[in-house]
């Protein structure tokens, strides 16, 4: 957890501001977590003031640490069911992309990995021969490696491998620690596709939903939970399976084909 970020959790401890490190006792971090439940907090949100409160408690040696107890308990919190964009509200969002964040996007479309193993992928994981990189174990969620494919009998990314051969340098000319997909990050495409999505008038959505997009459309499609987890980076296929046994409405594919091609040098 970044600074900021921490400085706002413990925003939310005010509660706990007037006692000493060595006095805060269980019964006061239960009593916050139902101060931020009754003040409409998110789950996650607490958990973070709890974490942040935690490790000031470690910092000033406290032990037993009074916000690790098991005694203090997050909220239940039922579990949205996805709801991917459907192909149309895809293309519409894709044509006010800037070129490098329409790249992306069919990227994460079509590999159905996590944004995160996208925008950290180098030139040195791309394996063009086999359509795929590497999403090393470091920037891997589940912490082992992968491979995120880009195009395989799954799905056709043909339109999006010809965008690569022709924006990357030629690869003599490659530096292997320059990112695979230039000028992007997590933030900087959830912005994007925000924009561009009001100005197109559709439905919000985030990098993340391409992956619950792409599940779900693999799950209609027949294929097997096994085949999906290990296409998207999934070793829980009991919980993908709980989470996508629905299905999208919308069956189409996104039309990357046609999309793609003003991001082709003329």
């Amino acid at each position: 957890m970044g600074a900021v970020r921490v400085r706002i959790a413990l925003a939310r401890a005010r509660s706990l501001d007037d006692r000493p490190t060595d006095q805060i006792t269980v019964a006061d971090v239960v009593a916050l977590v139902a101060t931020l439940v009754d003040a409409g907090k998110a789950r996650e949100s607490i958990r973070k003031t709890v974490s942040a409160v935690a490790a000031v408690l470690d910092f000033a040696g406290i032990q037993p640490n009074p916000a690790r107890d098991s005694r203090v308990r997050l909220p239940r919190e039922d579990k949205a069911e996805p709801e991917p964009p459907d192909a149309t509200t895809v293309a519409a969002v894709a044509r006010r992309l800037p070129v490098p964040y329409l790249i992306a996007l069919a990227g994460l479309d079509i590999s159905g990995r996590r944004i995160n193993e996208l925008v950290k992928a180098k030139l040195s994981d791309f394996d063009e021969e086999e359509h795929r990189w590497l999403v090393r174990a470091r920037v891997s969620k589940n912490k082992r490696p992968s491979w995120g494919v880009l195009s395989d009998d799954m799905v056709d990314g043909t339109a999006l491998l010809e965008v690569l051969a022709h924006v990357l340098p030629p690869k003599r000319a490659r530096d292997p620690d320059a990112p695979l997909f230039e000028g992007v990050t997590d933030a900087r495409l959830r912005m994007a596709i925000k924009r561009a999505g009001v100005t197109a008038g559709v439905p919000e959505f985030s990098p993340h939903d391409m992956r619950h997009r792409r599940i779900s459309l693999l799950h209609r499609q027949g294929v097997e939970w096994a085949r999906i987890g290990e296409r998207v980076g999934q070793r829980d296929l009991s919980t993908t399976a709980d989470t996508y046994t629905h299905v999208m409405v919308d069956p189409r594919e996104v039309d990357w084909s046609t999309l793609l091609t003003r991001a082709v040098p003329r």
